[in-house]
């Protein structure tokens, strides 16, 4: 079967090389030239796309995450099963999904009826992560959901917590999304504002995946279109 690997972060990005090292290198990467974390569901309707063919496996795509997956299902790939996104630098939880073009990315494969994960890594302040770990955790996850039954308009959104050297593996819990908002502040120098949102101190409702996640375990939610 053919899998796809984008993500949000870019192509050159480590994140997209740990998923590639998570499922053996067996898949076609077709990624955002530039790093395009935020850009959501944004798509490429009224002007070109350029591609550029790295090799025999790779695309680089002058366009969004989601632009990626249609362009990866219509021209660039055949018979594609699976749309794997990630793994990304940064949570994805809760209503982050509105926001996340890791996220976009497989939501755009649910719509023509192909099933996707998108795979993230939450940061703890600016610690780096441990990409080695995270392709290992994430093909543990991998093996668990591709068995799995998806039903159409479905997919997988699946959260890697951040753990300290020497902790042991994480378990994987299937939880549902929150619903509760980021906390939303902006920083104002005159007649300029920026945004000054404290993630880590975001709602922690306990069962759903930002909660999971924060207490150290993989958080795993199944979202529908």
């Amino acid at each position: 079967m053919t899998l796809i690997l984008t993500n949000d972060d870019g192509i050159d990005a480590p994140g997209i090389r740990a998923l590639q090292k998570a499922v053996n290198g067996n898949a076609i990467i077709v990624a955002p030239k530039d790093h395009l974390s935020g850009c959501g569901h944004q798509v490429t309707t009224t002007g070109a796309i350029h591609v550029e063919r790295r090799s025999q496996t790779a695309y680089a795509v002058g366009g969004t995450p989601a632009d990626c997956t249609r362009l990866a299902i219509t021209h660039l790939c055949k018979n594609v099963k699976w749309v794997l996104s990630g793994i990304n630098a940064g949570g994805n939880m809760g209503v982050d999904v509105y926001i996340s073009g890791t996220v976009a990315a497989v939501r755009e494969a649910a719509i023509h009826g192909i099933p996707g994960i998108a795979v993230s890594h939450y940061r703890k302040g600016k610690l780096n992560v441990d990409w080695d770990t995270a392709a290992r955790w994430t093909a543990k996850v991998l093996d668990d959901l591709f068995t799995r039954p998806i039903a159409p308009g479905t997919f997988w959104n699946v959260n890697l917590p951040h753990l300290l050297p020497g902790d042991p593996d994480p378990d994987m819990v299937f939880c549902q999304p929150s619903t509760e908002p980021l906390p939303v502040n902006y920083r104002v120098e005159g007649d300029e504002y920026y945004y000054h949102g404290e993630y880590a101190k975001r709602d922690r409702t306990p069962g759903t995946d930002v909660d999971v996640c924060f207490s150290g375990k993989i958080a795993i939610t199944q979202l529908r279109l």
